[in-house]
């Protein structure tokens, strides 16, 4: 058992987007305010009921939006995911879409050509103003998340997101969660420094 001060609970990311103000507009119509369907455990973020298609080289996908708006078009995919759809993207932090894999996103209104925008994600743990203090970590610093049970794993290269928008939980795409059988209610694992 993993028994240790600095656990965190850890939730698995699927497939999802964040578009822009003006990528929403062209999708669903000048004006359209996303809905919101389900809360997320990170303040003021929550999934819409809107959707999107991703269309890639080798295939289609519909995608989850996450709302609110952001400041970048960023569509997050696993490995699976990409090489499924025939993409080749890199891995990256949340936001730094440079360069990245180029798509063509679909809604009900209108479809945009995305010059960059499709990632892989870096694994991530999201940690509050407090617990950032408790633990003795900083927003950027490179840690490791260590799960338990029957697939333990050691998961390198985390990276510490922190700041007053962050709620304490680490994020893992499926393929992660998978190859750790990290199921169940409330899987936990330790930061380590």
């Amino acid at each position: 058992m993993i028994m240790a001060d600095m656990m965190v609970e850890i939730e698995g990311s699927g497939k999802h987007c964040h578009v822009t103000r003006e990528t929403l507009d062209i999708l669903y119509g000048e004006g359209f305010e996303l809905e919101i369907k389900k809360m997320l455990t990170q303040p003021g973020q929550f999934v819409s009921p809107q959707k999107l298609t991703l269309h890639g080289p080798r295939g289609t996908a519909d995608l989850s939006i996450v709302g609110p708006c952001r400041k970048v078009n960023q569509i997050e995919l696993s490995f699976t995911d990409a090489r499924a759809l025939g993409f080749d993207p890199p891995i990256r932090d949340s936001g730094d879409v440079a360069g990245s894999s180029p798509c063509t996103i679909v809604g009900p209104k209108g479809s945009v050509e995305l010059e960059e925008g499709v990632i892989i994600v870096k694994r991530h743990v999201h940690v509050s103003p407090a617990d950032a203090e408790k633990f003795g970590v900083k927003d950027k610093q490179i840690v490791k998340l260590k799960t338990d049970g029957v697939r333990a794993l050691v998961f390198d290269e985390v990276v510490v997101r922190s700041g007053p928008d962050h709620a304490t939980y680490a994020h893992l795409d499926y393929d992660e969660i998978n190859a750790g059988a990290i199921f169940g209610n409330q899987p936990m694992g330790e930061i380590i420094k």
